[in-house]
């Protein structure tokens, strides 16, 4: 059975066939315009991240714009090559550096607001010097995280790979350092150069190196 035109259908082959009579230069354009907004419509946003960091406030960026990315609908692929490659590990045990890093301030997780709201800019001169500064660093950090309900970097790892975020491993850094596959997530999609994940870098709608 022919399915009858309606009248907007009608209308729409009637203007298009008097535009491309008159001036086929615009009847062109707007069809070319049409074709971009439908396939911007229908495409599936793309994000990819190459993940070189392994400390523990380099871990955050990479899972929370991935695991955000995901929950919006987005195809998400995430490189873990050299120190970040430790972010795919099934123990993690992340330390936070101070050193070299003097925007960081530092929070106190205890004692009244005023004095949790004081940002200890500790110089890298002092911080360098003092034994266990790191643990102790990393300490006060993981606390002011918890206090204030920031999950933590096993928890957004999890959340990104229950949302599809696909981990893909550097099969040269693990050569590189000497690990195995079974110190890592079973959840890594694939092990994998660089040469192969620079097609999925440069086809995606956003790509990042953190």
């Amino acid at each position: 059975m022919t399915k009858l035109a309606t009248v907007n259908e009608i209308q729409t082959n009637s203007t298009d066939m008097a535009t491309l009579t008159t001036n086929p230069d615009l009847w062109f354009e707007q069809k070319f315009e049409d074709h971009m907004k439908q396939y911007k419509e229908n495409k599936t946003p793309s994000m990819a991240i190459v993940v070189t960091k392994g400390s523990l406030d380099w871990a955050y960026p990479p899972f929370i714009l991935a695991s955000s990315a995901a929950a919006l609908g987005w195809d998400v692929s995430l490189f873990f090559t050299f120190y970040g490659l430790s972010l795919l590990k099934k123990d993690l045990d992340l330390e936070v550096s101070p050193l070299g890093n003097p925007a960081m301030p530092m929070k106190m997780p205890f004692g009244p607001q005023w004095f949790k709201n004081i940002n200890w800019n500790i110089p890298n001169a002092v911080s360098s010097n003092i034994p266990g500064y790191e643990k102790l660093a990393t300490s006060l950090m993981k606390q002011t995280m918890e206090n204030k309900g920031v999950a933590s970097i096993a928890e957004l790892r999890q959340l990104s790979l229950e949302a599809g975020v696909k981990m893909v491993a550097c099969q040269m850094t693990v050569d590189l350092f000497g690990w195995k596959t079974d110190d890592f997530v079973p959840e890594v999609t694939d092990w994998v150069g660089a040469v192969s994940f620079l097609p999925t870098a440069k086809d995606a709608d956003v790509t990042l190196f953190i």
